[in-house]
């Protein structure tokens, strides 16, 4: 089942409601949602938005020592509120890299290959947004390229980008194909995601082993149930 991602920019001008025929209506819904392509195509550090220092930041960890009743004096502690902002700086290094640049070189000496490319298990580990505790799994991405491919790493590269930012996973899914579809312009995009997120596992319901699955295909893997069949089977294939 596709993901649907609730539309971030208006599609339609703005002034008097145009009427909207049933048949319009139900291909809206049939559709996935637009992303902004701000989401996918730049750094999502704006250069306007002021930043806390670092200093400030060392300072909200203290507090939160502090709030679960530790006492941020004590040894084993002292140098916890820097140790966070610096692994802060690690997990959270995508807002600062630009998902575009990652896809831009390309390569024609393809021989005319006119098959879909498909990397499976690229594992990665990100942020839940609402809680802010990890989910990890693996991302399959396959594309069908026009003349010329990208590197193979730089599937695994943009996978990366997206995932070093707060996240849902229906949003990471979402981004990982829309940035392929925009910027290598493929026949389609398949992109499946498996993941355990352990602010389901360790707290909440407590439920270890469970795996979330999310899906989004776009072009031929779309509009092509053989294709998108094909591709499925071999993402599930034994032999892994």
């Amino acid at each position: 089942m596709d993901t649907l991602i609730k539309t971030l920019r208006a599609n339609k001008p703005e002034g008097k409601p145009s009427e909207t025929r049933p048949s319009e209506t139900k291909l809206a819904a049939e559709r996935p949602a637009e992303l902004d392509p701000s989401e996918f195509l730049a750094a999502a550090v704006r250069p306007d938005r002021p930043r806390p220092s670092r200093a400030e930041a060392e300072a909200a960890v203290y507090t939160l020592l502090n709030y679960i009743g530790e006492d941020p004096t004590r040894e084993g502690l002292i140098d916890t509120p820097r140790r966070v902002v610096e692994a802060y700086d690690e997990l959270f290094q995508g807002y600062h890299q630009c998902p575009a640049e990652v896809l831009d070189r390309t390569f024609g000496e393809t021989a005319g290959y006119d098959d879909f490319v498909l990397i499976r298990d690229i594992e990665f580990t990100s942020q839940c947004e609402h809680h802010m505790m990890p989910f990890y799994g693996r991302a399959h991405i396959a594309y069908t390229p026009v003349e010329r491919v990208v590197g193979l790493s730089k599937l695994a590269r943009l996978t990366d980008i997206f995932a070093r930012r707060l996240q849902t996973q229906e949003h990471l899914t979402a981004q990982i194909a829309a940035a392929i579809d925009e910027v290598l312009k493929p026949r389609g995009v398949a992109v499946m995601i498996e993941a355990e997120h352990t602010c389901m596992s360790v707290r909440g319901v407590a439920k270890h082993g469970a795996v979330t699955f999310t899906s989004r295909f776009t072009g031929m893997f779309r509009d092509n149930p053989a294709e998108q069949s094909r591709f499925l089977s071999m993402v599930r294939s034994p032999q892994r």
